[in-house]
């Protein structure tokens, strides 16, 4: 299995960190590429940011050649989705309907952590977009936190991002807490130890999604190799 990770936002450091989660949950006999999106912002933050990242997002897929089994689009805004299925043949996920898919296997109610009150609204409404209205019952952000570099903000706020998952695991009653934004990637493992329901990672579960999709993906005897479609 050949998965390539697009993050939409252009932080090297960023992409280094989705690299890292994913390069983590590799099993054998998988190979999986992580880029950045070109010409996107970066941090995705603003519906204008969104914009400018999905058109970075499907320039980029344009742009690569090597064969692939599967694409994964590594922010929680799911950017550029719709865009890149039109785009390729092979399937792609993106990491918010894949963490919001694996909380809804988990327990009927599920929470949203995430680092700043201004990524609320867009978390809200992909989870709501989805259809997990009724499953999301909280969402707690860090207040105040400033960073100059986004993927230091993990390092940052990692206590408060803990504070907040214990909070939620005690006091919302429910059964999964998804960490919320592409700077966060990785971070779940780290905390698990110390929260008491399941906590998930984006990427991980799109990997996840992935593998099980592509063993549904009947073999093509007449075709070459599946390759992400170019412009």
């Amino acid at each position: 299995m050949k998965l390539l990770i697009i993050n939409p936002n252009s932080s090297v450091t960023v992409t280094a960190r989705i690299n890292a989660a994913a390069q983590a949950a590799c099993q054998p006999g998988e190979e999986i590429t992580t880029i950045r999106a070109q010409g996107a912002p970066d941090l995705i933050i603003t519906p204008e940011d969104a914009q400018r990242a999905a058109q970075a997002v499907t320039q980029t897929l344009s742009a690569w050649s090597a064969p692939v089994d599967g694409v994964i689009l590594a922010s929680f805004g799911d950017t550029g989705l719709d865009a890149v299925r039109a785009q390729t043949s092979v399937p792609v996920v993106g990491i918010a309907q894949s963490a919001y898919a694996m909380a809804s296997v988990l327990g009927a109610r599920m929470s949203i952590v995430s680092f700043s009150p201004s990524m609320a609204e867009a978390l809200r409404k992909t989870a709501l977009s989805y259809g997990h209205a009724e499953r999301l019952v909280a969402m707690h952000m860090v207040e105040g936190a400033v960073w100059d570099d986004p993927g230091a903000i993990q390092d940052q706020l990692a206590p408060a991002l803990l504070a907040l998952c214990q909070k939620s695991a005690r006091e919302d009653g429910v059964g999964s807490i998804v960490l919320g934004g592409g700077p966060l990637a990785g971070l779940a493992a780290r905390l698990q130890p110390q929260v008491t329901v399941p906590v998930i990672d984006g990427t991980t579960a799109a990997i996840a999604t992935l593998r099980v999709a592509l063993r549904q993906v009947p073999p093509r005897r007449d075709a070459a190799p599946r390759q992400a479609a170019r412009a």
